[in-house]
């Protein structure tokens, strides 16, 4: 089963296939991989131990970073995650990113942004939308309506431990007019926005 992948000159981490959405867009409901990647989806949630495995085989030192993000919502496994992260810390010198729909207050029913701190450098959380009930609509997520301030919470929270916090939006899915919105909801949180490309 595929544990980590390449993408573009970084490499990504697939530690879990659970996930708090089912968003109307994503990838997984299209293809078993991305970017020429074999099938994304486990067997089983592999351990802290195979995980680094399957990193160290890489040549991390000439790549330029590791991303947290497979089919699933990486911080369903939150602990295994920042133990890996903490793993490659000792041993590498590599920017590490975490792709998340930024649930995870809402998954642990606690603030879980102060642990990111010295393990994470950047955090990319997917904003989706510019209120919660679009929001809900996009993202079906299992939260219900709570879920959009949740997720602008924890990001909020992401700025005062993590180095380098973005928020995403789809470009398919989202207006020029609404994008504009991104950028000021992002600007008032201390977020940078992404707009990023629809993939099929």
């Amino acid at each position: 089963m595929t544990i980590t992948y390449p993408v573009k000159n970084g490499i990504y981490v697939n530690m879990t296939n659970r996930c708090p959405c089912a968003c109307t867009f994503c990838l997984r409901q299209n293809n078993p991989g991305v970017f020429g990647s074999d099938s994304l989806w486990l067997e089983r949630e592999p351990s802290v131990e195979e995980v680094c495995e399957s990193l160290a085989q890489w040549k991390l030192a000439e790549k330029d970073e590791i991303v947290f993000c497979g089919y699933g919502e990486p911080t369903e496994r939150l602990y295994e995650l920042l133990q890996v992260a903490a793993w490659v810390k000792e041993r590498y010198n590599i920017p590490i990113r975490l792709n998340t729909n930024g649930l995870s207050d809402l998954i642990y029913e606690k603030a879980t942004a102060p642990l990111l701190a010295g393990l994470i450098d950047t955090v990319s959380v997917s904003l989706n939308a510019n209120n919660a009930e679009d929001y809900l609509k996009l993202t079906r997520a299992k939260f219900g309506i709570g879920s959009w301030q949740a997720m602008l919470d924890f990001t909020k929270q992401c700025t005062l431990y993590v180095p380098n916090v973005v928020m995403t939006v789809v470009d398919q899915v989202t207006t020029p007019a609404e994008q504009e919105e991104a950028g000021r909801i992002c600007e008032s949180i201390g977020a940078t926005l992404r707009v990023r490309p629809f993939e099929s």
